[in-house]
């Protein structure tokens, strides 16, 4: 197969270990195995090819998709590749290992060490990712319940179970608590657990049911991990609803959050910690019931300075979302709760989701050291939102 040459265009923006995702030409019947990617110094440039996660997303027939990560690119500045498709697999080991154990948990390992473990099966009312593990292997969020007793976690909530994704009324169904009556998630299937050299993927299949457990819903969640150095940590959460079994009414209430987290209690405001978002507002004052791009909330864990930034992508449902985050280490991303965030009970966040029809949320969550200025925040998100622009030149 030919060499296909592009140059990736930093634009406004100075790119800083950013994803990239670009669609080449395909001179072959199928897409290749695997491609060798050349930066215009020699210098040789980890990637794969990436696996569509639904046909929907599937690039045409006559193209296939390189993902790879851009180390460094200052704003203004371009950078010239080659990409040579083969039609052999890479001998190359993955730096992003997903496993899963089919009994109930799928680890998320990068260059060796654990971010996450996916625990789909024995929880009391729905699955969630933990521990999740920031850059040095600190956990950075909250370890009770799952892990039970651990000196110095708050024992509150205890639906707060690491990084989960829930709602509190689902066609009338609480399915954010663990209270007499609660709802239920459960796992159908794990869909993809594929590894790689750039980014390892997990999606699940999961069906949202009533109290008596009928399904309500089918929800599908991807975890996407990219291998972006031993700095930082990052991953995208897209979540995609579908009606399956009737009309389906997501209530206004704040108790939820597509992408819900409770921060490591070391982190949290009343202990030091601090929340800002995209506007500059800082602390639960300003940020609860907000709209923003992104939010972040960040504190010292054993001497070191920690954050948790979660972006909100402009394709996401309601951008720029509601942010239900609280000083004691309560953080989702809520674009449901209006009457509670406005404190105006005439106004109605709820959205009702024909039968058949499907509704999608996408976020990035970036684990970093220091506050939100000097982990860039804001450059993550313009990688994120505002991707670097790709020219294929021959």
């Amino acid at each position: 197969m030919p060499k296909i040459e592009f140059v990736v265009h930093a634009g406004a923006h100075t790119r800083q270990h950013c994803p990239i995702q670009i669609r080449l030409p395909n001179a072959g019947a199928s897409p290749p195995a695997s491609v060798v990617l050349t930066a215009a110094d020699g210098s040789r440039v980890p990637a794969q090819i990436a696996r569509p996660v639904s046909p929907r997303r599937a690039p045409p027939a006559d193209h296939f998709t390189v993902a790879f990560i851009l180390g460094s690119l200052a704003a203004g500045n371009s950078r010239r590749f080659s990409a040579e498709p083969s039609e052999e697999p890479t001998d190359a080991k993955p730096v992003v290992i997903v496993t899963d154990d089919a009994q109930g948990r799928a680890d998320i390992n990068i260059a060796g060490e654990l971010l996450t473990t996916y625990r789909y099966l024995g929880n009391p009312a729905r699955p969630c990712f933990f521990p999740v593990l920031g850059p040095g292997g600190t956990r950075v969020t909250r370890s009770w319940p799952v892990a039970g007793d651990v000196a110095g976690e708050t024992k509150d909530h205890p639906h707060h179970r690491s990084l989960w994704v829930a709602h509190g009324d689902v066609n009338g169904t609480d399915n954010w608590s663990e209270a007499e009556g609660h709802g239920f998630q459960l796992h159908r299937e794990i869909m993809v657990a594929d590894s790689g050299l750039v980014y390892g993927q997990l999606v699940a299949a999961t069906d949202w049911t009533d109290r008596d457990q009928q399904k309500i819903l089918e929800e599908q969640r991807a975890f996407t991990a990219w291998a972006v150095g031993p700095d930082a940590r990052l991953f995208d959460f897209d979540v995609c609803f579908t009606a399956t079994e009737c009309d389906v009414r997501l209530g206004d209430t704040k108790e939820g959050g597509i992408l819900a987290t409770r921060v490591a209690p070391a982190m949290d405001g009343d202990h030091g910690g601090q929340m800002e978002n995209s506007y500059g507002a800082i602390g639960e004052a300003e940020c609860w019931g907000r709209r923003a791009q992104w939010c972040d909330y960040s504190g010292e864990i054993a001497g070191e300075r920690l954050g948790i930034a979660i972006l909100d992508h402009p394709r996401s449902f309601r951008h720029p979302t509601y942010w239900h985050v609280r000083a004691y280490g309560m953080y989702t991303a809520n674009p449901f709760g209006w009457h509670d965030f406005h404190g105006d009970p005439s106004v109605d966040g709820s959205h009702l989701l024909p039968r058949g029809a499907s509704l999608q949320f996408h976020y990035r969550v970036y684990l970093h050291r220091g506050r939100a200025a000097e982990a860039a925040v804001a450059a993550r998100y313009h990688d994120y939102a505002n991707p670097p622009r790709v020219e294929v030149v021959a």
